[in-house]
């Protein structure tokens, strides 16, 4: 007989924890298992791992390929309640159609109310300094104990016949051939005892058996089936009548002064559900007795699963239910040794109360499978064909309810609990408002603030916002870490470093709308521009990095690093989606593309001007193909709304254009190049010759500062400023009448040298500050100065602080050095004031309308515009959008390289409203109305014609930059501009200069 060859035996891998300490084991387990939501016969159980996983993850810690030695710790862990199947029916098993859960701490030591409500007060009244924790489970494993002798090693037997290490020893030594430890393993140990129901072929005799087909066999199988369970469930109810409810509700175990309460509480509804499947039972027992083979029972079933709502008020009310039966049983030792002596009965069957308090909802899930066997052996041409689908549908939508309330329960209840755990800096609470019916957390888990670091970061995504916290102390509370960052104003990046100072370039997508379709290229909404596409392969570092980015002026940025690439890729979607969802929710304005990578590098777009002009348009038709005058000087460029896809023509060739403005009415275009207000007719504009226009160009002024056009006291103004650091002069302008020029009419030679002058002056004022804005009131005018608001009268030229020293509640912005005034609107009778931190109403006497009402900006805007009922501030990253009555958050608009070039305001009879305008023409400033059908409010209280009249001083356009796109904003879901729309084309401006700067 040859020899037996020697078995190669692998050195023994060193486990991740002392595999024979249960405590270390469930610890080490605890911390790796990945929880997620999991569906089990339609029923959906959150923060739940399958049994696969878990045998997998024990094998993993104690280092062993064992899967059934691996099993048999799980149960070790199982034995001592550490986790639970989610029907509490077996214990672990190594399947992955097996659902597990942890045990959960609840609160306990809270006074009794009544009622449901009553049971979210006592929770709230918790305190969280007599929260028990979970505890780990104790004891030891024997078959994974190492030996107690000093002189045993591995290569070495040891002294003692029954050394732990003896049967691995001689495996190693290749006494005999065996791939492990050998051990023999009950069937009990490893597969739960099924308890045999009564089979329909057994209840029949062999005659009645033999006559009826192997399907038909298989079909009374299935009847058979639902009907013995559902004789099941109904003694499972019973059981808790009788040996439960009855008690407890006679017995001194729970103080009297609460006892119903704690018995409603407990069991609900379980006497409504009594008494829905007792009429079931009998119905189906009756049909089993007619005849030995059962011909139907869809009919049975459609005259009782309509009254399945019990099930469904059940369900949503059990959460709290399980909440009470714990904090009883944690508070009051009579009730403990109660619960004790009962489960320990013949009639629980070895199942604890948790266990029968789940049959409810675990039996309404599984009728729809055991009738889907029943129909996938009925006969086509059969009444049950038809009736059985109809069961079953009804039974889903009752199970679908059950979901969802179910789900808004455990989700409310969760909230609950966390906003008694949070615990924030000193000076840094903030109101989530977690207590909000509507609140959602929508996904959690643990990330990492360095891959070296152990303690783990735990992220909160809720409906709204994140939130970053420090895990959880011993009294069971999380610190706040970081400031939440609302969803709006949160970007996503797969990388270790800030995004924006990667370097890159996006696609560029084709004029339009900025649609899914031509948005494929671009990031997710959420993610970060230019951020690159998330790599499955760990960082050199070592684990999977995220940083969270907090837009707007309290913002941050931080980089946390998940262990594997779903974790990441899992943070990463469910913050995108949720995203999506709140802009889907919010999506007041949208943007769309009226061009995009014409003006790239160092030709960036400073302004725009919108005007609808017939004789534009035909320029734009014959305008020259030569590429070259496109793209080599700046100037003053025009882009056909009507046509998107042609790119813009330049009409104007002129150096450092910084603000451009159209007086349509008077056929005038004025520019500021090179600080240096000029006009020019729009009749001189000639596509194909840029320069033509220049030869009937009139200089205003120089030295300019900058220029704004508006109407006040019935004219067409036009205001020059010239600004200092010590003082400001204004020279206010109106054009001339253009009639009277034809009837004076010069000769072709003077037309050529610069002809009549197209302004002339109406005022001119001096203001000791530097100012940085004017705006156009119906009678005066508003200038932002260092000072604030001054109002200046154009008959007398008198000047006045906006703002009544005398109101002491203004008091928090006089005592403010530095505070930049820069948009103010007429709301009714009030004015909206725009300063660069905050916003809020006065009256027409200068003092605060709504001493309690202020707008903290989120961000640092740059300029703002008006479109009633909203009011837009606009920052480099982001555009905030706030309702002008509530000052909430309305919408926020992200991007990167934001700048308003164009906004205005069109009065109505009862809301006037005029602009900020900085040194870059429309830098800064309101915008559009919204037509009043689109909204119903008591404001509006006066006849609305001039929202429909087109006015040629009004413009409603809201135009800006993005990147190397110039956008406008528009309503959404409103169409795109066509042929038909009155403004046909936009004028824009646009320098090669980086250093153009905007006044502070």
């Amino acid at each position: 007989m040859p020899p037996v060859p020697r078995a190669h035996v692998e050195p023994r891998r060193s486990a991740i924890v002392y595999a024979a300490l249960l405590s270390r084991v469930a610890e080490a387990f605890r911390d790796r298992i990945a929880l997620a939501e999991r569906v089990k016969d339609g029923l959906t159980y959150k923060d739940a791992f399958d049994g696969r996983d878990a045998v997998t993850k024990i094998a993993e810690i104690i280092k062993t390929t064992d899967r059934n030695l691996a099993l048999l710790l799980g149960r070790a862990l199982d034995a001592q309640k550490f986790f639970h199947d989610v029907t509490y029916d077996h214990r672990l098993r190594d399947s992955a159609n097996e659902l597990f859960q942890f045990r959960t701490a609840l609160p306990i030591e809270m006074e009794g109310s009544t009622g449901t409500t009553a049971t979210l007060q006592r929770f709230d009244s918790v305190k969280y300094d007599d929260v028990d924790e979970v505890p780990l489970p104790s004891g030891v494993f024997t078959l994974l104990t190492d030996c107690y002798s000093p002189t045993c090693t591995k290569d070495r037997l040891c002294y003692s016949i029954a050394c732990p290490r003896r049967l691995e020893q001689q495996a190693r030594l290749n006494l005999q051939p065996q791939p492990g430890l050998k051990r023999t393993l009950s069937r009990e140990s490893l597969g739960d005892l099924v308890e045999p129901g009564t089979l329909w072929i057994h209840s029949v005799s062999q005659e009645v058996a033999d006559s009826i087909s192997d399907l038909e066999k298989k079909r009374q199988e299935a009847i058979n089936e639902v009907m013995y369970t559902e004789r099941d469930f109904v003694r499972d109810m019973e059981y808790l009548r009788d040996q439960w409810i009855k008690p407890l509700s006679i017995r001194d175990i729970i103080p009297e002064s609460r006892r119903m309460d704690f018995v409603t509480q407990v069991f609900w509804n379980v006497h409504e559900i009594i008494a829905v499947n007792t009429k079931l039972r009998d119905a189906l027992t009756k049909r089993q007795k007619q005849r030995v083979i059962v011909d139907s029972i869809g009919d049975v079933l459609l005259e009782t699963v309509p009254f399945f709502e019990p099930f469904v008020k059940y369900g949503s009310h059990q959460l709290y239910g399980k909440y009470e039966f714990e904090k009883e049983k944690n508070s009051n030792p009579t009730f403990s040794h109660f619960v004790d002596e009962v489960e320990r009965l013949p009639e629980s069957r070895k199942l604890e109360l948790n266990g029968y308090l789940t049959k409810p909802t675990t039996r309404l899930a599984r009728y729809p499978l055991l009738l889907e066997v029943c129909l996938k052996y009925t006969p086509d041409d059969h009444p049950d064909k038809l009736a059985l689908p109809k069961a079953i549908k009804i039974v889903r939508e009752f199970l679908s309810r059950v979901n969802i309330e179910s789900g808004k329960t455990e989700n409310r209840f969760n909230l609950l609990q966390l906003d008694q755990q949070l615990v924030f800096r000193p000076g840094e609470a903030e109101d989530l408002r977690l207590r909000d019916e509507n609140r959602e957390l929508i996904y959690k888990g643990p990330l990492k603030r360095s891959q070296s670091d152990n303690s783990d970061i735990e992220l909160f995504l809720f409906d709204h916002a994140l939130l970053v916290v420090k895990s959880k102390t011993k009294h069971e509370q999380y610190k706040v870490l970081r400031k939440p960052i609302p969803l709006e104003l949160l970007l996503i990046s797969p990388t270790a470093e800030d995004p924006s100072l990667t370097r890159g370039t996006a696609n560029r997508p084709k004029p339009g709308l900025i649609t899914k379709q031509n948005a494929n290229s671009r990031p997710p909404p959420g993610m970060h521009p230019l951020a690159p596409i998330p790599s499955t392969k760990p960082d050199p570092k070592g684990g999977f990095p995220i940083t969270f980015i907090h837009l707007g002026r309290k913002g941050y940025t931080l980089t946390l690093w998940a262990n594997t690439y779903i974790s990441r890729k899992k943070w990463i979607d469910s913050i995108v989606k949720q995203q999506e969802v709140l802009r889907e929710r919010s999506s007041i304005f949208e943007p769309w593309t009226i061009t995009s990578g014409f003006f790239t590098g160092l030709n960036r777009v400073n302004c725009a001007a919108p005007l609808n002009c017939r004789t534009i348009a035909e320029l734009l038709m014959y305008r020259s193909r030569s590429t070259d005058s496109l793209w080599t000087d700046d100037g003053v460029y025009f882009s056909d709304l009507r046509d998107l896809a042609r790119e813009p023509v330049k009409m104007l060739a002129l150096m450092d254009v910084t603000q451009v403005d159209v007086l349509e009415e008077h056929q005038l275009l004025i520019v500021l190049s090179e600080r240096a207000v000029i006009t020019f007719p729009l009749e001189a504009l000639d596509a194909r010759d840029p320069s033509a226009g220049l030869k009937l160009a009139k200089r205003v002024s120089s030295h300019t500062s900058f220029f704004k056009a508006g109407m006040c006291l019935g004219r067409m103004l036009v205001c020059v400023v010239k600004a200092s650091a010590l003082s400001t002069t204004i020279k206010t302008l109106e054009p001339i009448d253009q009639q009277r020029q034809e009837r004076n009419k010069p000769t072709f030679k003077k037309r050529l040298q610069g002809g009549n002058d197209t302004l002339r002056v109406f005022k001119e004022f001096y203001i000791p500050v530097e100012s940085s804005s004017i705006h156009f009131m119906r009678t005066k005018l508003c200038v932002g100065c260092t000072k604030g608001f001054e109002i200046v009268d154009l008959e007398t030229l008198d000047a006045q602080g906006l703002l009544d020293p005398n109101d002491t509640s203004l008091d928090f912005l006089q005592k403010r050095e530095g505070v930049r005034p820069m948009a103010i609107y007429r709301v009714d009778s009030e004015f909206l004031l725009c300063y660069e931190d905050f916003a809020f109403y006065i009256n027409k006497n200068g003092w605060r309308s709504r001493p309690n009402w202020i707008i903290h900006w989120e961000g640092t805007p740059t300029s703002f515009a008006l479109h009633y009922p909203y009011v837009l501030a606009f920052e480099p990253t982001f555009i905030e959008i706030r309702h002008i009555h509530t000052g909430l958050m309305a919408q926020v608009i992200p991007g990167t390289n934001l700048s308003c070039l164009f906004a205005d305001t069109p009065p109505s009879t009862n809301t006037a409203a005029v602009r900020y305008h900085n040194h870059r023409p429309y830098g800064g400033g309101p915008s559009i109305s919204r037509p009043p059908m689109l909204y119903n409010n008591t404001y509006a209280l006066q006849p609305q014609a001039p929202f429909y009249r087109r006015d040629p001083y009004l413009r409603d356009e809201i135009i800006l930059t993005m990147d190397d796109r110039v956008v406008g904003l528009r309503l959404a879901n409103t169409p795109l501009p066509s042929v038909s729309d009155a403004a046909s084309s936009t004028a824009v401006s646009f320098t090669s200069y980086a250093s153009t700067t905007t006044v502070r």
